[in-house]
């Protein structure tokens, strides 16, 4: 009997030191793969390619998403949006004993229609059967305050509009008019625009993102610091141009044109040179 526990120990013992891992390696390893993950967001299939079959994922303000056929669907929505990126840094790592789970915890910074947004995201990897590590479930929330419910309903008919000239820091010429916000203050606003044949606005850049619906006429921007029309790129009817904040960009209207404006306020106009700004004329 004696000679039997003896065996029976050294059994259980041998399993135990089976089931045990190499932790620190494990923890390094879901680092270095956390980073290779978000590199991979530009790329749909690639990015898919990380998640475990029965993987969940728990976007804010939507509904839990399981199995990689619904998550790439969500995932797809998302990135079609435009502007859209997304990257993540991995601050911390963890893993079980039996090295089978584990999970990475740190910050995200995403772009969507212009907004810009930042926050923390936790990620479980559990190891399938071939020893390759998955994401398991993943979820993410944004260091934001949430936006209330729009105090109303917002319907403005085109003979409401209020057409005013544009702001001295425009050059004479242009027409505008709120259609929702105040682009005054530190809230999102829509404001339209209206311009003659011609019209330019030399280089520029505002505080933050502006994103701009072309309604009639066509339009033509570039992008740096020197006015180039040969560089320019025309916008015409029902075109979109997002132009990121600080970015650098001049503007040309090619005919008559009215165009819409969505945005985070103040709105501002800063010249690359302070010269070209029409109100220091």
């Amino acid at each position: 009997m004696r000679r039997y526990l003896c065996i029976l120990g050294v059994m259980v013992s041998a399993a135990g030191c089976a089931r045990s891992a190499d932790v620190e390696q494990e923890r390094t390893a879901l680092l270095a793969l956390d980073a290779e993950w978000s590199k991979s967001a530009a790329d749909v299939d690639n990015f898919m390619s990380f998640w475990a079959p029965d993987g969940t994922a728990y976007p804010p303000g939507m509904p839990a998403t399981t199995g990689v056929d619904n998550i790439r669907k969500t995932f797809s929505a998302m990135a079609g949006t435009p502007g859209f990126s997304v990257m993540w840094t991995a601050s911390k790592a963890d893993v079980a004993g039996t090295g089978d789970i584990g999970y990475t915890t740190g910050r995200y910074e995403m772009t969507m229609n212009g907004a810009k947004d930042a926050g923390k995201y936790v990620t479980v990897w559990k190891k399938q059967p071939d020893g390759v590590w998955k994401v398991q479930e993943d979820i993410f929330n944004s260091d934001m305050p949430p936006m209330g419910p729009p105090a109303q309903h917002v319907m403005v008919a085109p003979g409401a509009l209020e057409w005013q000239d544009g702001p001295p820091s425009l050059p004479p010429g242009s027409r505008l008019a709120v259609i929702s916000g105040d682009p005054s203050q530190a809230q999102p606003f829509v404001l339209r625009a209206q311009v003659p044949a011609g019209y330019r606005i030399a280089p520029h850049w505002h505080p933050t993102t502006e994103n701009l619906t072309i309604l009639s006429g066509t339009v033509a921007l570039g992008m740096g610091d020197q006015f180039d029309e040969g560089t320019m790129t025309d916008v015409g009817v029902g075109g979109f141009a997002a132009v990121p904040g600080e970015m650098h960009h001049y503007f040309l209207a090619r005919t008559a044109s009215t165009f819409q404006v969505h945005g985070m306020g103040p709105f501002a106009v800063n010249y690359v040179n302070p010269a070209d700004d029409p109100s220091r004329r």
